[in-house]
């Protein structure tokens, strides 16, 4: 058995099935379906979820320190790479573990984008593909074949509006956690981070069907709920900008000592 066929067995099959099952008790509503399975998946990854956004908010906290190491240490990349290591040391911080969740996540959005093209075929002949890969449950195949439509949106075809909503929910979230500087150097980059996954997101967002953007969009308004939670608005509402450059500024004396 190749490594397609373990996939199809182990995440795309049993994805196509609980889709078609929750479309069954929400109403025969494959849109509905995809915004359950997102709860479900954000619900399973919640403890990961608020570690990322606690150690984001610690980097957050550190940038000040590293922006003062790196002018300290402009000259000595290996000097400048041990402080910083040791700065996400004393913290207890691994810049890594902001990204564990979204890796554990890219076999989902893999998995669902797979089971919403083979749910919802633009050609007849992909019904026999979809055939093949149906549990033997009477309720299963009573229920194919599945509406694309949700609202007034086509879940098999790219979405214009689902790739902006996934853009602006993106960089909301982005927002909520990028800190205030007042540093040039520091600006241009944050601003950089805060743009470039929405528009990357918002471009993929055009050749993927409705149902994967749909999906990213419900995962970007829960996870703003959660943000909001641990953090508050953040740098939506960035009041306590200038108490941020203010403690930039002595943090930067201190260690320029």
């Amino acid at each position: 058995m190749g490594i397609a066929e373990i996939w199809n067995l182990i995440a795309v099959q049993p994805m196509i099935n609980v889709l078609i099952v929750l479309s069954h008790y929400l109403f025969n509503n494959f849109g509905l379906a995809i915004i359950a399975l997102t709860i479900v998946v954000n619900g399973l990854m919640l403890t990961l979820t608020l570690k990322q956004v606690r150690a984001t908010k610690a980097m957050q906290a550190l940038q000040p320190k590293l922006a003062a190491l790196q002018k300290k240490y402009v000259k000595d990349k290996e000097r400048l790479a041990k402080e910083q290591m040791r700065l996400y040391k004393e913290s207890g911080i691994s810049p890594a573990g902001c990204l564990v969740p979204m890796l554990i996540q890219m076999p989902v959005w893999i998995a669902l984008y797979y089971s919403i093209r083979d749910l919802l075929p633009l050609a007849p002949e992909g019904l026999l593909k979809l055939s093949q890969r149906l549990y033997s449950w009477h309720l299963v195949y009573s229920m194919v074949p599945l509406s694309d439509k949700f609202l007034w949106l086509n879940l098999a075809e790219p979405s214009f509006l689902l790739a902006i909503l996934v853009g602006g929910t993106m960089w909301a979230q982005q927002k909520m956690v990028t800190p205030s500087t007042n540093d040039p150097k520091q600006q241009t980059q944050n601003t950089m981070m805060l743009w470039m996954m929405p528009l990357m997101f918002s471009f993929i967002c055009l050749s993927v069907p409705g149902g994967l953007s749909l999906f990213w969009v419900v995962s970007s308004v829960i996870r703003i709920g959660i943000q909001y939670f641990v953090t508050g608005w953040g740098g939506l509402i960035p009041a306590t900008a200038g108490k941020q450059v203010s403690k930039d500024r002595r943090y930067k004396k201190q260690i320029a000592r």
